[in-house]
């Protein structure tokens, strides 16, 4: 009996779906256009599109996980809720002060983003817990009383957030007027501190807080939409909602805890990307996942997505476990124009979905980069599967404004469009490698996304890098990152004790995350096939500002805290793989202890069957590679394309949900795994 788990993935131009059937490994893909002003429409007739094409009952869809970019988008837009804060007397600049950085340094016009939350919207209560976790100044029953009616005297206000002053050493004050603002304002959301990161550095903990609360209002209504409309295709599905540290959680976990879903596409790709260069036993992968809109590139070590505990989205802090993804505004839609200084520019402004690049003729007049790589003959003329034909001659009169500015040919204006569009994705590589001391030349290039094939040969030379791996179905694996996910929980506690002294406080510490985790086991993956927890310490050293996360356990078992040896030891590897140098005469202390609970789901090799008649180009077309002349080149069909087929440049290899471009000075394969391997020539 058929068994299907579908995985959907939200983009700015294309909403993504693959499925797999557990008891076969079959899997199927399909990609509809999105629909910005509501996604859940794309979504669910996408889900009924995939079903009726491929035959699959939907009374047989067991899971449905989704990536969804609801939060990220409220948060570039600023379209959330009208947040009041509750802070401890004295801190309600706290989130206007902040840490006092100036991202653009030398551009004195950039004023930081006004905070989330209006002035007169954060209101102080008497109360204070001090730095060991003592109550200074008692929260009085008349302090919560006028702190009620404080807010309701303002109207329209959605959501609350309570971030009180070292509240994540004790949280009694903080859960007592959650408890009165839920009991007072049933209709408000409330996010508490204690409950999004208790963390300590206060800005951090009341930024994240604050984003949740901003968040809830509209993630809560679309989650409860989105869910009851899918019942309507898939009623057997259960639901899971992809966050940003690469697992997935429940829907009324994301509704509580929005926050976490703010690079939930992109994340997806990170771990579909690991999988993928998994199965061709390549470890060491750096990603190029290019859509509509953006770029986005994540650095993968040993088949182990990287990790970060602080990102900025937009302007605004965000304190929480997330894959460590750079996003740079360069995608398939974005836009080419001439600054006021003569010079072009790409990106970050986008045609997106609606109206789209001129050549999708639905509307869009100004020329992108898809409208280059169509007029330099690298985009064959239907998309998506034949659901989206290119038109040749809008691109050409797109760009022809551009060309007749800068007074080049059609072409050589779009070979600078890509090639302008190929340094901003160079650099945002370079910030998650070499800036973090990786050399991009001992890894893979994996290209991925809709245009990621297009792109991905042009950026690997610009690095230095020789060999690209692109996987099964490129435009679809955020989709597939979804349906090899697990189910997961992050818990995190204060634990700041020096690395020799009495470690008993710590186990005490561990011993509780150890029975948080076991309670979620019950009854949020209460029907896992596996479990799996992970036990890190924040660690640094003593007088240090910032502190690395070194792993101590990975395993089933409960973990305990190990001994000092083991502590420093691990510290001291974490520490050189990262710095190039430890100082192991030097003190240590601990800052946090984090658990991490994975929940293994149903799962199933993918199976394909690869076509065995050697492949013949069904199309030749004119490329341009250089400005001087194009290139006759072959168009290939990947889906006639056995294991073991060689293909050397140039070439244009076309599938249903990307295209790839092999240049003059390459080659490419078909290995065991269905996987493409390019290599680049040293030329």
């Amino acid at each position: 009996m058929e068994n299907w788990i579908v995985g959907c993935d939200v983009g700015g131009t294309f909403t993504d779906f693959s499925a797999k059937d557990v008891s076969s490994g079959r899997t199927v893909i399909h990609k509809r256009a999105s629909t910005p002003d509501d996604p859940s429409r794309a979504v669910l007739h996408g889900l009924k599109e995939l079903t009726e094409r491929h035959g699959i009952s939907p009374n047989q869809i067991s899971r449905f996980a989704h990536g969804t970019t609801v939060a990220t988008n409220a948060l570039l837009q600023r379209k959330g809720a009208r947040v009041a804060v509750v802070t401890t007397r004295g801190f309600r600049d706290l989130l206007e002060i902040g840490r006092q950085t100036r991202p653009l340094i030398y551009d004195l016009q950039v004023d930081a983003p006004p905070a989330l939350a209006e002035r007169h919207l954060r209101f102080e209560v008497d109360e204070r817990i001090g730095a060991t976790g003592q109550i200074i100044t008692p929260l009085t029953d008349a302090a919560i009383d006028k702190l009620v009616h404080q807010i309701g005297a303002e109207k329209d206000i959605e959501a609350i957030a309570v971030c009180l002053i070292f509240s994540f050493l004790n949280n009694e004050h903080e859960l007592r007027l959650a408890a009165t603002l839920r009991n007072a304002f049933p209709n408000i959301f409330v996010s508490v501190s204690a409950e999004v990161q208790p963390e300590f550095r206060e800005y951090e903990r009341f930024s994240t807080t604050l984003i949740n609360a901003f968040l809830q209002p509209e993630v809560s209504r679309y989650m409860e939409r989105l869910q009851s409309e899918v019942r309507t295709v898939a009623p057997n599905a259960e639901f899971g909602i992809f966050q940003s540290s690469g697992g997935l959680m429940s829907v009324e976990r994301a509704a509580q805890l929005p926050v976490r879903t703010a690079l939930s596409g992109p994340a997806a790709g990170a771990v579909g990307a690991s999988g993928a260069g998994a199965l061709s036993s390549i470890t060491d992968v750096i990603t190029l996942d290019i859509g509509g809109t953006s770029t986005d590139v994540c650095l993968i070590r040993d088949g182990k997505t990287a990790l970060a505990n602080t990102r900025d989205i937009s302007g605004f802090r965000i304190r929480l476990p997330m894959v460590d993804i750079h996003t740079v505004g360069a995608g398939g839609g974005s836009i080419a124009q001439i600054g006021p200084d003569g010079l072009m520019k790409v990106g970050p402004e986008s045609a997106g979905a609606v109206p789209g690049p001129a050549c999708y003729g639905r509307g869009g007049t100004l020329p992108t980069v898809s409208d280059a790589n169509v007029l330099l003959g690298r985009l064959p003329k239907e998309l998506a599967g034949g659901g989206l034909t290119i038109d040749k001659d809008r691109a050409q009169a797109a760009i022809k404004p551009i060309a007749d500015a800068l007074g080049v040919s059609l072409e050589k204006a779009a070979m600078g469009i890509i090639g302008i569009a190929t340094a901003n994705m160079t650099r945002a590589i370079r910030v998650v490698s070499v800036e973090k001391g990786y050399d991009p030349r001992r890894f893979a290039l994996m290209p991925f996304g809709g245009a990621g094939g297009l792109h991905a040969a042009d950026v690997a030379r610009a690095l230095g890098m020789k060999t690209i791996i692109v996987p099964r179905a490129p435009g679809i694996l955020c989709a597939e990152g979804l349906i090899v996910a697990d189910l997961q929980e992050d818990f995190v506690a204060n634990c700041r004790a020096a690395v020799g002294s009495d470690l008993t406080f710590v186990q005490s510490i561990v011993n509780d995350l150890n029975l948080a985790a076991g309670k979620w086991f019950r009854t949020e993956a209460a029907g896992a096939e596996a479990r799996q927890v992970i036990l890190t310490f924040d660690m640094r050293y003593l007088g240090q500002n910032y502190e690395l996360s070194v792993e101590v356990y990975n395993g089933a078992q409960e973990p305990t805290c190990p001994d000092t040896e083991v502590l420093r030891a691990a510290f001291f590897e974490e520490y050189l793989r990262n710095y190039g140098h430890c100082d192991k005469d030097a003190p240590i202390e601990m800052i946090n202890v984090r658990l991490r609970a994975l929940a293994r789901l149903s799962q199933a090799d993918t199976t394909a069957v690869p076509p065995s008649e050697e492949p013949l180009p069904f199309q030749h077309v004119d490329v341009w590679f250089s400005p001087q002349n194009p290139e006759r080149t072959p168009l290939y069909n990947r889906n006639t394309m056995p294991v073991g087929t060689v293909v050397a440049g140039p070439a244009i290899i076309t599938q249903l949900d990307t295209t790839t471009v092999v240049p003059p000075d390459a080659s490419i394969r078909v290995d065991e795994a269905l996987n493409l391997i390019m290599e680049l020539s040293d030329v």
